[in-house]
């Protein structure tokens, strides 16, 4: 099912005012609804190969995937959608294409990347993520983080060493607990979210969200909300204009309406019944 006029969306990407170059990588393909973002790290230009292997192998995956499939049935095992199992798998994939690579080209040794995708599908969203790439959802104003991230300051926040404001403020946010290709396998953290109408949704390195508080991300949101452009813009401004330290990336998508799935005719003869 085309997703074509059911959401709006921009993605940006800037290099920052530190970094010699951009290991950040952004994909989307609003059509089918899918949304990937990928934070490189390790060596000189390792980390951008890294990132660029993770968005691209996401995205060819889902999309033939999502082709050939009829995403209407369940998994009974895992309790998952199939777009949610076929996004994780392939964020399976391009963990084992980038560990391969790390350990059989020595200019990328040591290399990896932090990744969030998400997936729309029948007034639902399947975000699956892996280290500490971000992603928000602005609803009925009120703005929240849709995940946790995956790294030693949360989990210090878990256990009670600071509470989530402190936490924005500390120096040591960079340590991530999980990414890609860094080992042969990944636990991939994937949940399903359903989605309404005029909800906006915010992808973020921590380029993003190291240099801005979440209070004034939601303010730009709701001050420039009539263009979705403007808002990137002015994020990736932000971050700049606050030091700048790292790689910025955004991506924005806003809910215009409504996509339930096409239900086959046998599907609405049985929930007559049901």
């Amino acid at each position: 099912m085309s997703l074509k006029g059911k959401i709006a969306s921009v993605a940006l990407t800037d290099t920052g005012k530190v970094r010699e170059h951009n290991e950040d990588m952004i994909g989307t393909e609003a059509d089918i609804g899918l949304f990937v973002l990928a934070d490189g790290m390790g060596g000189y230009n390792a980390g951008e190969v890294a990132s660029g292997i993770a968005v691209k192998t996401i995205i060819n995956l889902v999309r033939d995937a999502i082709v050939r499939e009829d995403l209407s049935v369940p998994d009974a095992e895992s309790g998952l959608t199939r777009p949610s199992i076929i996004l994780r798998d392939a964020i399976h994939r391009a963990n084992k294409i980038i560990y391969h690579t790390s350990k059989t080209q020595p200019q990328c040794e040591g290399m990896g990347t932090t990744v969030v995708a998400c997936l729309f599908h029948d007034n639902k969203m399947s975000i699956a993520h892996v280290g500490d790439s971000r992603l928000y959802r602005l609803r009925d104003n009120r703005f929240e983080q849709m995940t946790l991230d995956h790294s030693l300051l949360q989990e210090l926040v878990d256990r009670g060493f600071y509470s989530q404001q402190e936490a924005q403020r500390a120096t040591n946010k960079n340590y991530v607990t999980r990414a890609l290709g860094v080992e042969q396998n990944v636990e991939v953290e994937i949940h399903e979210q359903p989605v309404q109408k005029s909800d906006y949704y915010v992808l973020c390195s921590d380029g993003l969200s190291d240099m801005i508080e979440d209070e004034d991300i939601h303010l730009t949101i709701s001050t420039f909300s009539a263009n979705l452009d403007t808002v990137a813009k002015q994020l990736i401004q932000l971050s700049n204009d606050n030091g700048g330290r790292d790689n910025v990336s955004v991506i924005m998508a806003h809910v215009a309406e409504p996509f339930p799935a096409h239900r086959r005719i046998f599907d609405k003869i049985l929930g007559w019944f049901g």
